[in-house]
């Protein structure tokens, strides 16, 4: 035990002089291998391997030209801003030029001829509509009477089947309804086409059209809104201050109002004679299939189909209703 605590303080005792004997700047050497370690730099995964250090970003996550995008934002926003401008103030001399209309303190440019053709056109879509749809409720009404037609010729061959002394009877009255039903398929064909033609003409080509008149009328309204305001800043003594650019926006909306005035003028022109032509073959169908049908005359009825190159399905064929369609 001597030995083993003799041993023990040489040892402590050899350790406490090397501490002492080592240099104070020892510590600088100590610290700079940790200083020296690379470290991990937050963009290792697009940086070259040849390099031991991450010393600046990589050239592809940093914009090139940061002031060429500062500059095109800042134009986009300016012109955002700008086209607002523009807007609310157009908006705001419409809404005005509307109101002292409806109170009569303000003129409005008036082109009776074209107004009256314009309101006529209206009528007249609001009258072909309305014949669309007493065309739609015959053809419904109409399809349910060939399906009820089809379905009591097929009791009446079914029945003659079973009542041996009623088979001729019964046979008279199958063949009857499938004649009936195959011209009423046959005059359904015609009432589709019918319809198809007259919606077309209603909700596409009229619609078409009404949708520049709109176009133009709003144009009215801007160009009266801009002449108004020229006019009130022409009278007062100070106006001169913004007298050329009023100048400007009212020669602006001038010409768009003149140019689609014109497109109006010739747009209703042209429908005018398009819906006669129209018209005019749809209405000589209808009359030629409804009065063949009712008169019995089913060659008659055959014949209109193919002057207009209607196509028809097979006899007993399911025909949808023209809601499906």
């Amino acid at each position: 035990m001597a030995q083993i605590k003799t041993s023990t303080s040489l040892e402590r005792t050899s350790i406490h002089d090397m501490l002492k004997e080592t240099p104070a700047n020892d510590n600088r050497s100590n610290v700079v291998p940790a200083v020296q370690t690379n470290p991990v730099c937050p963009y290792s995964r697009s940086a070259p391997t040849g390099l031991s250090s991450c010393t600046s970003s990589p050239a592809i996550l940093t914009p090139t030209t940061p002031s060429q995008n500062d500059d095109s934002t800042i134009l986009k926003t300016s012109s955002r801003i700008e086209n607002l401008k523009n807007w609310s103030i157009s908006t705001y001399k419409c809404t005005k030029q509307l109101m002292f209309e409806k109170l009569g303190k303000s003129s409005r440019t008036v082109d009776a001829e074209l107004e009256s053709q314009i309101e006529q056109l209206r009528e007249t879509q609001k009258k072909y509509c309305n014949i669309l749809r007493l065309a739609r409720a015959l053809t419904s009404h109409f399809y349910h009477v060939v399906q009820t037609q089809h379905d009591l010729g097929e009791a009446f061959s079914e029945l003659a089947q079973k009542s041996p002394e009623l088979q001729e009877e019964f046979l008279y009255n199958s063949e009857t309804q499938r004649n009936l039903t195959k011209n009423g398929e046959t005059l359904l064909g015609a009432l589709n086409f019918f319809i198809s033609s007259v919606n077309t003409l209603c909700n596409k080509t009229i619609e078409d059209t009404l949708q520049s008149i709109r176009q133009y009328e709003a144009a009215r309204i801007e160009y009266d809104a801009y002449r108004t305001d020229l006019e009130s800043m022409s009278t007062k003594p100070d106006g001169a201050i913004g007298l050329e650019e009023a100048q400007q926006g009212y020669e602006l909306h001038r010409q768009q109002f003149m140019k689609l005035r014109t497109e109006v003028t010739i747009k209703m022109k042209f429908l005018d004679e398009n819906r006669i032509k129209v018209m005019h073959k749809q209405l000589l169908l209808f009359h030629n299939a409804i009065s063949a049908y009712f008169s019995g005359n089913q060659q008659a009825l055959e014949a209109t189909l193919k002057q207009f190159n209607i196509k028809v399905k097979t006899p007993n064929s399911t025909y949808p209703s023209w809601l499906e369609q």
